[in-house]
This record gives structure tokens, sequence and C-alpha cells, in this order.
């Protein structure tokens, strides 16, 4: 089933430079201006892109894959705080695989149960969300019951029917703060190090680093692409940015040392 993206997606709009983009996503959050918000849209849509294409050869068509993670990308813009410090590649990767995550749950039963019950389980899941925003609380089944129409029974059956059907989520929210909630998938493991350390060496005056080899090195430290992934957002073969990266990372390493003004030559090949 296509999802409509009309009223979301732009029309061809030029995308913003790195440089712009960090302005128009903090003006953005401050004046919420639609069409400073088509032009971040059409800048990270290559993003979108290749987090649809994680997804890509099962049932589902590639084409909805990128509407549901360009509607992804679409919450994430809207949803971004720049003031708490977070990079927005860092926020919006996750939204957006949320985003899929959720269209391929939503889509799918891992049990089998009567037509009807499939379709009031789906009512009582849309009703509960609704209600749960109306009431800023969880609806009980007597709330649910009154919404729908329905026989306790019925919707009891269909609570417990939804749940059974829905795979435990990495995505579901956790308050980790007074204000802040994250994914439990964020919490898993621990922190690695070397990915600060990157970030902060790309943002360190000094590196000769062209913006090509930072964009790749942010894709694939900070974003967990694969060379692949990072070859359809560059648009190059995956040998070029297998290139790409070995001369970045020789060139950061040579900074580390004190020697950025050793020959790199060597390592283009």
């Amino acid at each position: 089933m296509s999802v409509d993206t009309s009223n979301t997606l732009p029309g061809p709009t030029r995308p913003l430079s790195r440089d712009d983009e960090a302005a128009a996503l903090t003006r953005y959050c401050h004046t919420r201006d639609p069409r400073l918000r088509e032009e971040l849209v059409a800048s990270y849509l290559p993003l979108a892109q290749a987090l649809a294409n994680r997804y890509r050869g099962g049932s589902e068509p590639a084409e909805d894959l990128f509407q549901v993670a360009s509607l992804g990308l679409v919450k994430a813009i809207d949803g971004y705080v720049p003031s708490r410090g977070r990079s927005f590649n860092a926020y919006a990767v996750p939204t957006i695989l949320g985003e899929l995550r959720r269209h391929f749950r939503d889509r799918s039963w891992r049990i089998h149960l009567p037509r009807g019950l499939q379709e009031l389980t789906v009512r009582v899941a849309k009703t509960s969300q609704e209600l749960r925003h109306e009431l800023a609380r969880a609806p009980t089944v007597s709330e649910l019951c009154e919404r729908l129409d329905a026989s306790p029974d019925d919707v009891v059956e269909a609570l417990g029917a939804d749940q059974a059907r829905r795979m435990m989520s990495l995505d579901v929210p956790q308050v980790v703060g007074d204000d802040e909630s994250a994914p439990v998938i964020e919490r898993i493991g621990s922190e690695e190090l070397g990915y600060d350390a990157v970030e902060s060496r790309l943002a360190a005056e000094g590196t000769n680093l062209d913006d090509r080899e930072r964009r790749v090195l942010e894709l694939r430290f900070e974003n967990g692409f694969n060379q692949y992934e990072i070859a359809d957002v560059i648009g190059v073969s995956q040998m070029q940015i297998s290139r790409i990266m070995r001369k970045a990372l020789k060139k950061l390493l040579l900074s580390v040392r004190g020697e950025e003004h050793e020959d790199v030559s060597l390592v283009t090949s």
C-alpha cells in the first residue's frame, strides 16, 4: 500500500550545504517556516533513501519504503531540538528507522486471527492511541467500549490479540531523565568512545579533509552506514568510497601524530 506524501514532501529543491543545514535546522526550530522545512527535507532525502534501502529485497515495494522513510525524516525535522546538543543525524537515523520498523510491524501478524477480530484489533489500537493523547493517560476498557460501541469482552480480546501480535520493540521510549526519554535500543551496550573521537577530530581546526571525505567519515562512523550505503548517498562506486575512507583516515592519523604535512598520496590507490 502506497503512502501519500504529496502534502509533506517537497518538489525539486536545491539541497543545502553542510554549513547551511545546521543554521537552517536552528531557524526552523524557532520559526517553523514550511518553506525552510522543504529545503531541509530535500537536503536530507539521501539519508532517508539510504535507510530505506536497508530493507530492499523483501515484499515491500522500494517506493513505499522510501515514502515511509521520508515521513520519518519529516518527523525527525519537526522533532529535532538543536539546543539539546545532539547532532541531527544522530537524532534522525533512529527516528527514520523506527518509522520503517513500525511500518513492517503494523503490516504483519505473528498469529492468524479471524478477519473480524483483526479489524477490531486495529480499531482498538487506533482508538487507544487517540484517547491516550486526549486524556494524557492510558484509557480504561470502559472508555474504549464507549468510544468504539463494543462490548467489554470484545475489547479485552482485541487488546490481548494486539499484544500477542506485536514483537517487543527496541524503539519503545523509556524515561532516562526528568524531561527526556530515549528508545530502549539507545540504552543497550556501552558507549563507543571512538565515534566521539572521530567526530571531534573532524571538527578540529587544522585537519585538511575535503568536504567529501568529511561526509564519508560522518556517514560511516556517526550513522553506521556500510560502504555500499555510503556509495548510494554520495553517488559513486563502493570501490571509490573505500579509497576515500583510506585516504581520509590516513590524514586523520597524520594529524593526530602531528605530521599533517606528510605526503598522503600513497593511500589514494
